[in-house]
């Protein structure tokens, strides 16, 4: 006769529970005297030293079962939640469409709520991996699916009693959908699928239990002040009616304090409800650290608080001195909050509403206009530019000669297109205003971002992403025109205005759709390598949100990509067409031609794909260069061009000369 309990084990702690497991299988009746009087004896001293500690997390695993997504909306993948403070346990059950945690373990968190889940991407596929994350000492409660962490709790200060020790209560019936191989921690508790498990707690002193984790702490940290601490430490202040503002400073180390809060007279006006701030330090970073591969947190975290209301727009920010390692000067850092209400499940670090001022290499001053949690991140890969001021310079100096040379080739061709019917020109024409227009925007793009602010600043980069992707429309008109004059020499050429449609209007499509988007257009810092705590600042898509940069490789890497291959494609078909012809080969056009054409086409703007390995700086210099001089060399070339006609005095060679690839290259009859 079997002694295996058929019922529950109680809530004791998990060490515990595996041994008394042990010592009933152990006392079967094969089981020798001598065997069970060893179990039992090493059961009563495990239990002793064990009990005493109480587990400091639970982690829960487990596959969802839920079939194929249906595209009716009604029936989407979800998630339930309904928590509230108590200790009664917590149930996490699943079925065809939803995903629920139920149950009283938190402290002071409550929430109900259903989340659709498609928004993370996960309605497709037949299954989701998942954990529950609960970490009493902070009240946090964290759920990891299809690779997605969702923030169900939030982090907060420590509290009066803490729900622990979850042990697992009766087995759910098993299921067709539900959730199969769960576990706990690194236990398997079945590969079955059940409807659901359900965790009994206990509750315990949070104090207790900080206490406890502590002590684990000294036993592999020679100082104990030094460890992250495992418990968030509060501390609240009384605002007066005399405030006259406060420094709250955290426990820190037993050498230094990591981060002082510098509370400003002026919170006592802003806080019309209450007169308490609680200021609470996290240790243990690692809690907000999700969703972040190329930055970490570098300092604590700090948390503040007035109950019952939400501060913002300070007249007088509040100061956070964070003190932290000593950085390379390859890595930025930067003052981020994560605002709760904004993006309630998912931690998102954003640098809105606070001003990083460094002093020195350990020491990052947050200037910070409302209240939330805060801290510092640091870039772990970082790609400053170097020489970024010679860079600016040859850009610079380039945009300056490019606005002088296009309005100067656009008054040539105004006055060419009187004596020529040649539709090129108007196509040279709208080339060169594109550009024009490109390279003035970019030239004060940088004053514009310092002197006009943000909302300037949005306005400036949307004209000035317009202005390429119409340069980029047409140079993509000038190859489609060169391919029209090489290969259908004998069909008419399309209208003007349809030219001037396609380039001028059809770019402001995207453009108008991304600014009704919102969100995408405004300052962007370029960080040098030299001097990372002083970025150049411009009018460009921003880089701290997915959709500029959806937004920067469906419309100007896209359009980029396709012009540099057929710009390329037909650089290798004309030189096909015209390489065997004798007047091409005595000609000075033969090297002229290729580069002339390169000007049109925009080939160069392909070296922005060579910018890596040992050839970037290399790269970087020429791509500078020859972009920003590029409307120089445009009108360079139908400088040279028209040179080239007067020396032939009217021969074949240069019967017209408005740069067309026809008259210049191939020596085709004039069209009527």
């Amino acid at each position: 006769m079997s002694l295996w309990p058929p019922v529950p084990i109680p809530a004791l702690p998990r060490l515990s529970q595996v041994f008394f497991l042990h010592l009933f299988s152990a006392m079967e009746p094969r089981a020798r005297p001598s065997d069970s009087l060893r179990v039992v004896f090493t059961f009563i001293l495990l239990l002793a030293t064990g009990s005493s500690e109480n587990d400091q997390s639970l982690t829960f695993c487990g596959t969802w079962r839920h079939g194929r997504a249906p595209w009716r909306p009604s029936e989407r993948l979800r998630l339930g939640v309904n928590l509230s403070p108590g200790c009664n346990g917590i149930s996490i059950s699943a079925n065809e469409s939803t995903l629920s945690v139920d149950g009283q373990i938190t402290a002071q968190c409550q929430r109900q709520d259903v989340i659709q889940l498609h928004q993370f991407g996960l309605d497709s596929g037949e299954e989701s991996h998942f954990c529950l994350y609960w970490e009493p000492l902070v009240d946090q409660l964290k759920l990891q699916v299809g690779g997605k962490n969702l923030t169900l709790c939030w982090p907060s200060r420590l509290q009066g009693s803490c729900c622990t020790d979850l042990s697992q209560g009766p087995n759910e019936p098993e299921a067709h959908y539900g959730i199969a191989n769960g576990r706990v921690q690194t236990d398997i508790i079945t590969d079955k699928t059940h409807v659901a498990y359900r965790f009994n707690g206990l509750s315990i002193s949070c104090k207790a239990l900080c206490d406890q984790a502590r002590r684990g702490q000294t036993q592999v940290n020679t100082f104990v002040d030094s460890a992250d601490h495992p418990c968030a430490r509060s501390f609240e202040v009384e605002m007066n009616e005399d405030f006259t503002g406060y420094n709250v400073t955290s426990p820190g180390s037993i050498f230094e304090s990591t981060a002082t809060v510098h509370l400003p007279p002026l919170l006592k006006q802003a806080a019309k409800k209450s007169s308490k701030v609680v200021c609470t330090f996290f240790r243990n970073n690692s809690l907000f650290q999700e969703g972040h591969k190329k930055v970490r947190i570098l300092s604590e975290v700090v948390e503040i608080t007035v109950e019952n209301e939400i501060i913002t727009n300070l007249l007088e920010p509040i100061r956070i001195n964070f003190h932290h390692d000593a950085l390379p000067k390859m890595h930025s850092r930067r003052c981020v909050s994560w605002d709760t209400r904004k993006d309630p499940l998912q931690v998102k670090w954003l640098v809105d509403g606070c001003v990083t001022q460094q002093r020195g290499a350990e020491h990052t001053d947050c200037l910070c206009n409302h209240l939330t949690y805060f801290s510092v991140l640091v870039q772990l890969e970082p790609r400053p530019v170097r020489h970024l001021l010679a860079l600016t310079t040859i850009t610079s100096l380039g945009c300056a000669v490019s606005v002088i040379s296009c309005v100067a080739l656009i008054i040539f061709l105004c006055r060419k297109s009187r004596r020529s019917k040649e539709q090129s020109i108007s196509i040279h024409l709208g080339l060169a205003v594109s550009l024009a227009i490109l390279n003035l925007l970019f030239f004060f793009t940088g004053v514009l971002a310092n002197v006009g602010g943000e909302g300037l600043c949005a306005w400036v980069g949307a004209a000035l992403h317009y202005s390429l992707l119409s340069s980029f429309t047409w140079m993509g008109i000038e190859v489609f025109n060169t391919f029209w004059l090489v290969y259908m020499v004998f069909s008419p050429p399309p209208k003007p205005y349809v030219w001037n449609l396609v380039g001028f209007v059809l770019p402001a499509v995207p453009i108008i759709i991304l600014a009704a988007v919102g969100g995408i257009y405004g300052q962007r810092e370029v960080v040098p390598s030299d001097d990372v705590s002083n970025p150049y600042l411009m009018c460009w898509m921003k880089t701290n949100t997915n959709k500029a940069l959806l937004a920067h490789y469906f419309t100007t890497m896209t359009v980029l990509v396709i012009l540099v291959f057929s710009g390329i494609a037909m650089l290798f078909l004309v030189y096909r067409k015209i390489s065997p012809r004798d007047e091409w080969r005595k000609n000075r056009v033969a090297f002229l031609s290729i580069w002339g054409l390169s000007c049109l086409f925009g080939t160069t703007w392909g070296l922005t794909f060579l910018d890596f390995g040992h050839l970037s700086d290399l790269v970087l210099f020429l791509s500078c260069i020859l972009n920003s001089f590029q409307g120089f060399l445009l009108m360079l070339r139908f400088s040279m061009l028209e040179w080239m006609r007067k020396q032939a005095g009217g021969s074949a060679l240069g019967s017209n000369s408005t740069g067309s690839t026809r008259q210049h290259m191939l020596q085709a009859p004039e069209k009527s």
